[in-house]
């Protein structure tokens, strides 16, 4: 399968860096991730890796995102 413009896997995470978190999710959700899943700084997750997952690490503070990565 070939990524194409809408597909997760053809948008860089790192995008999302800096965004407020409710926008971030909008961003990501229109360019095709089926899941958004937003934590707090030093949250502990687990390791398991889910394909069309965006992982957004949200300030607690002012809402931006911090960190964001796949899986």
């Amino acid at each position: 399968m070939t990524a194409s413009a809408s597909s997760p896997t053809a948008d860089d995470p790192a995008r999302y860096v800096g965004l407020d978190a409710g926008e971030a999710e909008r961003r990501a959700r229109a360019r095709g991730w089926t899941a958004v899943r937003m934590v707090p700084p030093g949250t502990m997750l687990t390791m398991e890796y889910l394909e069309g997952r965006l992982n957004l690490e949200v300030g607690v503070e002012d809402g931006r995102v911090r960190r964001a990565w796949s899986g």
